[in-house]
């Protein structure tokens, strides 16, 4: 089961004026589940987006990269709907992918009867296996006929591939006396790495946001939460983070950073985000342990996520955790070779580095911690979430990463997928 990661409750789940969600069964992994969402977005959305640097990324990424560019070269006034599918990810199918993923877009722009390249396509699942167009097709109609306001706890159910449970988060703010509202969700479980970190995340508010600063803070909270995430080392083909804002709240607009009420909507939203980004690996595929692993005194952030990320991917480092062994010397290896990816950490001081668990000192001065014992190290490896702080003492930045550990049931979900 996920780690420590609260049930959704659907009334919590706040409706987003100016955002409709629809699902239907289309069997197309799997019969009797979820696995078609249609979202509808007001007109005058702001809708922006971040997506995978994997060079092979899927068919529906790229349309969603040229049909954003056909709003930002004034082509169609904005985005209208998302469509996702599930099951399957329409990654490394060539030309018919590609056909496949258009042909999604033009059915949906019919019944809807808004313009096709308003449509930003999304799909999750088994790569390298052409999608089962006549049953995704089928289920546009169905999708469109339920979409509601209240639909977000569904939404999250329907997107889901791997994930045990569905993960959505909601919370409002108070800007200048109203209300603004915040609700989003995400999946993911498995292949979870930056750039991004299978992973999909959509958050909509009802907050006036300028397109300009929207595509800006959407970058800048995506490198906070998901791209602050590994389960497994492994960037996917699909991911795609997509922020709306609908500018339905009748708070003023928040057109920079000095708007009346910036600061705390963006706050909001990325803890939306983080939480988001959180929940995929509480339910990371197998996990057993959460754990936080924060990096100080850098001299860059890129430095203090190198390091974070060398400990958070290393497979002996995460099977150390599931086995509850305090083994520090794979924590500190895993420092060591950090270099290899920020080739600034070559002089890095390793006498100067003091490792924490918790609140316990296990390394300092090149070696294991005069006070260490043993003990108080097993107890922190007890618990279901683990801290981990590592201190270099030679500047001033610092990054936090989330990860989980590898247990054996990654290894049979994993071998199982295709079954």
């Amino acid at each position: 089961m996920p780690v420590n990661l609260p049930e959704i409750i659907p009334a919590s789940l706040n409706p987003i004026e100016g955002i409709r969600l629809g699902w239907a069964e289309s069997n197309i992994k799997q019969p009797n589940r979820k696995d078609l969402l249609v979202i509808e977005i007001a007109d005058g959305s702001a809708v922006s987006g971040v997506f995978t640097q994997n060079r092979f990324c899927a068919a529906p990424v790229t349309l969603c990269k040229k049909h954003f560019n056909a709003v930002k070269n004034q082509v169609i006034p904005s985005i209208k709907a998302l469509v996702i599918n599930t099951g399957n990810a329409n990654a490394g199918t060539g030309e018919q992918g590609m056909n496949d993923a258009i042909t999604t877009c033009e059915q949906l722009a019919d019944i809807m009867a808004i313009p096709v390249q308003s449509i930003l396509p999304f799909s999750t699942g088994v790569i390298l296996e052409h999608l089962p167009m006549d049953k995704l097709l089928a289920g546009l109609p169905h999708a469109v006929a339920n979409l509601t306001a209240n639909n977000w706890a569904d939404a999250a159910s329907t997107i889901m591939t791997t994930d045990v449970a569905p993960k959505a988060y909601a919370t409002q703010v108070n800007v200048q006396n109203e209300i603004v509202n915040i609700t989003g969700i995400s999946k993911g479980a498995g292949m979870i790495h930056p750039n991004m970190a299978t992973m999909l995340g959509y958050v909509a508010t009802d907050a006036n946001i300028t397109q300009t600063l929207l595509d800006e803070i959407t970058k800048e909270i995506a490198d906070l939460s998901f791209n602050c995430i590994s389960v497994d080392g492994d960037t996917s083909t699909n991911d795609s983070f997509i922020v709306i804002a609908t500018g339905k709240s009748s708070a003023s607009a928040i057109t920079d950073r000095q708007s009346e009420g910036f600061t705390t909507v963006f706050n909001a939203l990325l803890e939306t985000a983080q939480y988001l980004a959180q929940a995929i690996v509480r339910d990371g595929e197998g996990a057993t342990k959460f754990l936080t692993v924060t990096v100080k005194g850098a001299l860059t952030n890129d430095e203090a996520k190198t390091i974070g990320f060398s400990i958070g991917k290393s497979p002996l480092v995460k099977t150390a955790m599931f086995a509850s062994d305090p083994n520090l010397g794979r924590v500190l290896a895993a420092i060591g070779y950090a270099s290899r990816e920020c080739a600034s950490l070559e002089d890095l001081d390793t006498a100067e580095l003091e490792l924490y668990f918790g609140d316990v000192l296990v390394a300092e001065k090149g070696g294991r911690a005069a006070s260490y014992n043993e003990d108080d190290g097993q107890a922190i490896m007890n618990e279901a979430e683990i801290d981990i702080t590592v201190q270099l003492h030679r500047g001033n930045e610092q990054a936090t990463i989330w990860t989980c550990d590898f247990s054996y049931d990654y290894v049979r979900i994993n071998a199982e997928y295709r079954t």
